[in-house]
């Protein structure tokens, strides 16, 4: 998962903490003062850990002195109280890195945590919990780690990743038909075509242009069961819009093979994790 974007972007996170300094850290410690501590899952009912590499790096980046150890692995269901990063180094550059560190991962186990919760409530259906795009702006290649550490799946990573036909595509093109077919056209033969149909004469049309995947947005249960049986396998389907804990069994019971949820990354709580020095 690593790349320059990641580190661009704790370097953007740390110049926006730390750029001009840590007034308290430096008035108070010496600079050769050194401390240890740990950071520890607080949250009750446990939780699910992603990005805990993300805050190692973090700690290193502003003193590689630090010493950092990883003590368990994105994607574990941690009970409360379990310690799962060290650290040991001059204190004020631990103490300096802490909130932005706790801020990646708190983000992350968060997110994590919150597809988990989805992918237990469809077990034991066909239906596979997915992202979107709804993601923080420059946390998405984070957000969508996060997801895959919960146990979910990735929707696209990008605009450039497949073609994905939405509403005001069909309404500027003048027919979800037409959209596909121009689409078709266009994309490589290695990209697979998903259009989004609000109706039934919308899902007819697309049926009739061949596509690959097909978005049922905003329709009931009952609607989306009635459309995995007109397409009877002639696409995957896809479900989203509005869907929530109460009703995602009843949608993933209807037979899509995706559910797609941008609550998993556009209004996730953040998981209580702290630095204990």
């Amino acid at each position: 998962m690593w790349s320059p974007q990641i580190d661009q972007l704790i370097d953007l996170a740390l110049e926006e903490d730390l750029g001009r300094g840590d007034l308290t850290s430096e008035s108070i410690f010496a600079a050769d003062a050194t401390c240890a501590g740990a950071i520890v899952a607080k949250q009750p009912g446990g939780m699910v850990l992603a990005g805990i590499e993300i805050a190692a790096r973090v700690f290193r980046r502003v003193d590689p002195a630090i010493h950092v150890e990883v003590l368990v692995a994105d994607g574990t269901h941690l009970p409360t109280r379990t310690p799962v990063l060290t650290v040991r180094g001059r204190t004020r550059a631990v103490l300096s890195a802490e909130r932005t560190a706790l801020n990646f991962v708190q983000r992350a186990s968060g997110i994590a945590t919150a597809t988990k919760r989805y992918v237990e409530l469809v077990a034991g259906t066909r239906a596979a919990i997915v992202d979107t795009r709804k993601t923080a702006p420059g946390y998405r290649l984070l957000d969508k780690a996060a997801v895959r550490a919960g146990g979910g799946r990735n929707h696209r990573a990008d605009l450039a990743s497949g073609v994905l036909i939405k509403d005001n595509h069909v309404a500027a093109c003048g027919g979800v038909r037409q959209a596909i077919e121009r689409a078709r056209a266009y994309a490589p033969h290695t990209i697979k075509i998903e259009c989004e149909v609000t109706t039934f004469a919308e899902l007819d049309e697309a049926l009739a242009a061949r596509a690959d995947i097909i978005l049922l947005d905003n329709m009931t249960p009952d609607d989306v069961r009635r459309a995995v049986g007109v397409i009877n396998g002639r696409a995957l389907v896809e479900v989203s819009g509005g869907i929530t804990h109460e009703t995602v069994r009843a949608y993933a019971e209807a037979g899509p093979d995706l559910i797609s949820i941008g609550a998993l990354t556009h209004s996730v709580k953040a998981a209580d994790l702290s630095l204990e020095v």
